[in-house]
């Protein structure tokens, strides 16, 4: 999953990433490096007492609440496996287009065939309808909204998490490996693609607020 999501920033970053960018809910950052360079400034906020360690976080903050900066404050959000931790959705969406200045955009990617992770702060699975719901409600038009992955990433991810759940880290890396070599085949790639749309391993979504960006 982490290969598959850095493959789909590294893509979006330099076409959707510009200006003012808040990286809502950062984590440890792992995307920072990707898009420090496409935008002017870079706020990192988070949990206080997070799992996550993070020598880039600017402000620990509650994330079910309202963000302390003013409204249009951001060219680029980024919501990078986070939607899924946060109890009520509906205040993330809602906060997130009073953040965005006009022409910003709203970049994010959230699991679907996915175990439960960070508990006891997992709440949802989003459907690509869901995710389409949520952002036309708050007033953003979407981009882009594709599938990561499909049955062969799911299939290979599960069984890796059970060979490490029985301390076999060798046979879960072999596992990944075998099934990132089929993938990048001419087979595999079909077989991800058309099983994608029934059994997404999760999804990529860039939205965005009308108007002209500055």
């Amino acid at each position: 999953m982490v290969g598959l999501i850095a493959d789909r920033y590294q893509k979006a970053l330099p076409v959707h990433a510009r200006g003012r960018l808040l990286d809502m809910g950062c984590g440890s950052a792992p995307l920072y490096g990707a898009y420090r360079n496409h935008v002017s400034e870079v706020t990192c906020v988070d949990w206080a007492n997070g799992p996550h360690s993070n020598q880039h976080l600017d402000l620990e903050c509650d994330l079910t609440a309202p963000l302390p900066f003013p409204n249009g404050s951001f060219d680029t959000i980024l919501l990078s496996d986070v939607l899924e931790h946060l109890p009520d959705p509906k205040h993330c969406w809602a906060e997130v287009a009073r953040l965005l200045a006009p022409g910003g955009k709203l970049i994010l990617n959230v699991p679907f065939y996915y175990p439960i992770h960070e508990e006891p702060h997992d709440y949802y699975r989003y459907t690509r309808f869901a995710l389409r719901r949520f952002a036309e409600q708050a007033g953003l038009s979407v981009v882009e909204l594709e599938p990561i992955g499909g049955a062969p990433e799911i299939l290979a991810d599960l069984l890796a998490k059970l060979l490490t759940g029985v301390k076999l880290g060798w046979g879960a890396s072999a596992i990944q490996s075998i099934a990132r070599a089929f993938v990048r085949t001419g087979a595999g790639a079909r077989l991800s693609r058309k099983t994608s749309t029934r059994f997404p391993f999760g999804y990529f979504m860039v939205a965005a607020v009308p108007g002209q960006r500055a």
